[in-house]
């Protein structure tokens, strides 16, 4: 089914990644007028100073470096976290400012928001971030072309592979390393009467089904399967624990590659400068401006 699924190293027969996205309470600021109000929802979000270092202590003793997102405010106003995915010797990544939404955004607002969210990661970690997750899988017109420009070297935000690919904008190139909706937790585990959104609570091993039922299959096609968790959802006890069976499983099998992001964006650009391995490449964005047959569905052209 997989049509153009890279080599991976090693001889491995897939590539899985464990991602976090460290929003903390940022998005409650940005979606709620009273959001300073709601201690509740905040202690939530906040839980996030538990669930990191306990995250990253499970990395660290399984010998794994895995990839965190962490929009820019959250770096700023909670460096103690930054600091224990960096010193943990994990991969931090950004994820917006204050977990705004791009395509809400003017260019130059996106790009003034993006240059402070590098500048904070970077005097986090002493290095230039490599990669970007958008808010909500956020992704304007202009975002390919900025994230380019800036230097930034992958994004997992899209969903229109299974496989890396490429993306084509007038400010670089960029490798997207594509995610999908079943692979994220909020679905599985969050009922919140503050954000909106409430699903029935599901335990780790009905959730686990879902999640494993996609990476097993990633793996049998010799794919790539990335997980979208938060660590104050899937860094509870129970579902950190399940998480670590799933782990277990992994490295005992002995053919799963499990890298962070910036190590996988780097595998298939090496790929593609040695000519091992061509990407499909998409040219982006896919649209400047409204199709204009929808000024016809709306009635405001008159049919031919």
């Amino acid at each position: 089914m997989l049509v153009n699924a890279p080599s991976w190293p090693e001889g491995k027969r897939g590539a899985v990644a464990i991602t976090f996205d460290v929003d903390s309470d940022s998005q409650l600021h940005l979606s709620l007028p009273d959001a300073h109000r709601r201690l509740g929802a905040q202690s939530w979000g906040r839980y996030d100073e538990i669930a990191v270092p306990r995250i990253v202590s499970l990395f660290r003793e399984l010998g794994l470096r895995q990839t965190f997102f962490m929009p820019g405010w959250c770096i700023e106003h909670y460096p103690h976290v930054a600091a224990a995915v960096v010193d943990g010797g994990q991969e931090l990544a950004i994820h917006g400012y204050l977990h705004e939404l791009a395509h809400e955004l003017t260019p130059e607002h996106e790009e003034e928001l993006l240059g402070r969210t590098i500048g904070a990661a970077e005097a986090a970690s002493g290095v230039r971030p490599l990669g970007w997750r958008g808010p909500l899988f956020s992704f304007s017109s202009a975002s390919p072309e900025i994230l380019a420009r800036a230097g930034l070297r992958y994004d997992s935000s899209l969903m229109g592979d299974d496989v890396p690919y490429i993306l084509e904008s007038a400010g670089g190139e960029l490798v997207e390393l594509p995610v999908d909706s079943s692979a994220d937790d909020w679905a599985q585990y969050v009922q919140s009467f503050d954000y909106d959104y409430l699903m029935p609570v599901r335990s780790p091993e009905r959730a686990f089904e879902v999640f494993e039922a996609e990476l097993d299959t990633a793996l049998e096609l010799g794919g790539m399967w990335i997980a979208v968790w938060h660590p104050f959802v899937s860094g509870r006890p129970s579902r950190l624990r399940r998480l670590r069976v799933l782990l277990d499983r992994l490295l005992e099998r002995g053919d799963v590659w499990i890298a962070s992001l910036g190590e996988i964006a780097a595998h298939v650009s090496e790929l593609e400068r040695t000519g091992a391995w061509t990407a499909r490449r998409e040219r982006v964005p896919y649209y400047t401006e409204p199709v204009p047959e929808l000024a016809l569905v709306r009635g405001e052209l008159a049919p031919r």
